[in-house]
């Protein structure tokens, strides 16, 4: 497998930089470094699904693949009487995820390194969210979207956002097949939000 952002371990030399963004109205910093997912900034499709997911002040929710964190520490500031948790495969996102965790005084998250949902296994969740390791592979995608139902308490909704390009159209027709919905919630520049409610 080539050195990318879904290696456990990346290989490539460390590139620090600290890098600033506003989401949903809150002032972030977040450290990035080379071998994570969008290093020089935080990408379109995330920027998309942080402004369009809906997290309840008292939700559980799970960022799967949460790369150095902006979409978990943006759903902690949406929800602060409830938790995060923040999964990846990669070491390096997972530590920058808990010292961006620090560097943004945000307390309420658990920041696991997990291949997919091992680190996670017989907890329940109000919120999944996923900006899903599209270059992992199909099989992979798919996975987070039935193991991910698997965690949902009735009620819970699964978040996705993914390109038109990159097979949203097929991710939709997954998410229905799991869990018998799923709602194209809003879409820019060839990314869909896709919405999927355990029923």
């Amino acid at each position: 497998m080539s050195d990318h952002y879904y290696s456990r371990t990346p290989g490539v030399a460390h590139d620090r930089h600290i890098r600033q963004a506003t989401l949903r109205g809150f002032a972030f910093r977040f450290v990035t470094d080379a071998g994570v997912f969008s290093k020089s900034n935080v990408d379109f499709g995330s920027r998309l699904l942080i402004e369009t997911m809906d997290v309840p002040l008292d939700a559980e929710v799970l960022d799967v693949g949460c790369g150095y964190g902006p979409i978990g520490l943006a759903a902690a500031r949406l929800a602060p009487k409830g938790r995060v948790t923040m999964i990846d495969i990669n070491e390096r996102a997972v530590e920058l995820a808990k010292e961006n965790a620090a560097l943004n005084g945000i307390s309420n998250v658990d920041i696991r390194q997990s291949d997919l949902f091992e680190a996670v296994r017989g907890r329940s969740f109000d919120v999944v969210l996923t900006n899903p390791p599209i270059r992992a592979g199909k099989s992979i995608v798919h996975r987070i979207f039935e193991e991910g139902w698997t965690l949902l308490v009735p009620g819970g909704a699964m978040w996705v956002v993914i390109q038109k390009k990159q097979g949203a159209p097929s991710a939709q027709a997954k998410l229905t097949e799991v869990f018998g919905n799923a709602d194209l919630i809003a879409r820019d520049k060839g990314y869909w939000i896709l919405k999927a409610v355990k029923r």
